[in-house]
């Protein structure tokens, strides 16, 4: 499972990202062909692990690579988690 700050990273980071391309949640998941809910459930905590093939299809329908997404200081820096 992935640990409470990554989950937050994540969030953030696509929070970012949408505001950057001009969407809001309902949008981007429109674009990405993910359920609206699911989105939802990743950027409001209710998601225990965002998997990486939601993370892609986010990451298509924004138009960027999964290297993009995870390129940020705030992933480069993350400290490894423990279970």
């Amino acid at each position: 499972m992935i640990g409470v700050d990554t989950k937050k990273e994540i969030a953030k980071r696509i929070q970012q990202l949408c505001a950057e391309h001009d969407y809001n949640i309902n949008g981007l998941a429109r674009a990405a062909g993910v359920p609206p809910s699911t989105l939802k459930n990743i950027i409001h905590d209710g998601s225990k692990n965002p998997g990486i093939v939601t993370i892609k299809h986010l990451c298509d329908g924004l138009g960027i690579s999964l290297y993009d997404f995870f390129n940020t200081d705030d992933f480069k820096n993350s400290e490894p988690e423990s279970e």
